[in-house]
């Protein structure tokens, strides 16, 4: 239940090359995803660029990155459909773990550094929490394509940033909190599994701190937000008529992992889940339940 951009492209605006020149040009990758939105509002000066750049098209990625010469690349962009990605296996392993490869090839040829974003997906939940020296081993597709989307980023560049976060909810973008309200306008009660941990994140917070860790060293990074809750924990401080249910009693095609609680030790923690909860619905005109 992770969303980033559920689409992998979009259209880069048109290159000012006398504007470029003397700046430090950061370009944003997938910005009309939740994520890459997040970055508008921190990154005013940033190139964003959406669907008409192929991420899955090497050559595309070169000529276009050759004309901008960007400093820094943020990239948002990632199929994210967790339960497509059984069906379209291909696809997740070409958007997800092939394309971060020619993004990072592209990079290194250029000198820039690359913001790349993971998932909590790539641990099988078999521990109670994960550390991002932690021997990944994704149990679902979509899991596995951000693995490979990291290796194929560290084997091609040394000036990287990986930042694995997890339970993504912010504008723009289909998530978690957004669900939970639509259903509970539709139905009197809401199942939702209370045998599944993690960390929600808001993508505003994310945003804001992701500067920062482009400033540190090259290498792994998680950054969620503070605070440890399951599915319906989560839930219920959405909506009131939530009710638990067990993983077995919402089979779902994908398999999750039982805990995916992600362990900063690199950088400070961000605020907990639930002040930014607050001002994520203080937005919708709604509260936080309690």
């Amino acid at each position: 239940m992770v969303s980033e951009e559920r689409v992998v492209v979009e259209a880069p605006q048109e290159v000012n090359e006398e504007e470029t020149q003397d700046a430090e040009v950061i370009l944003v990758l997938g910005a009309n995803g939740m994520l890459g939105h997040a970055f508008r509002s921190v990154l005013r000066k940033a190139v964003f660029c959406g669907r008409q750049l192929d991420i899955t098209k090497q050559d595309q990625i070169s000529l276009y990155f050759n004309k901008l010469r960007p400093a820094i690349v943020i990239n948002c962009a990632a199929y994210t459909d967790v339960e497509g990605s059984e069906d379209h296996r291909d696809y997740a392993m070409l958007v997800n773990g092939i394309a971060p490869g020619y993004l990072a090839e592209a990079c290194e040829q250029i000198g820039a550094v690359l913001v790349h974003f993971s998932t909590d997906y790539v641990f099988d939940g078999t521990e109670q929490e994960y550390q991002e020296d932690d021997i990944p081993h994704p149990i679902n597709v979509y899991g596995e394509s951000k693995l490979l989307g990291e290796q194929n980023v560290m084997k091609r560049m040394d000036d990287y940033r990986i930042i694995r976060t997890s339970w993504l909810f912010g504008p723009y973008g289909k998530n978690f909190v957004d669900t939970m309200i639509d259903l509970s306008r539709k139905t009197e009660q809401v199942k939702v599994v209370n045998d599944q941990f993690g960390k929600p994140t808001y993508t505003n917070d994310l945003a804001q701190k992701t500067p920062e860790i482009v400033k540190k060293n090259p290498g792994i990074y998680h950054l969620t937000n503070d605070g440890v809750c399951s599915w319906y924990e989560f839930a219920r401080a959405i909506i009131p008529n939530a009710i638990p249910c067990t993983t077995e009693e919402f089979p779902r095609k994908a398999r999750r992992p039982k805990y995916s609680v992600l362990v900063n030790t690199k950088t400070d923690s961000l605020r907990l889940w639930r002040d930014a909860l607050a001002d994520y619905l203080k937005m919708k005109g709604r509260e936080v339940h309690t």
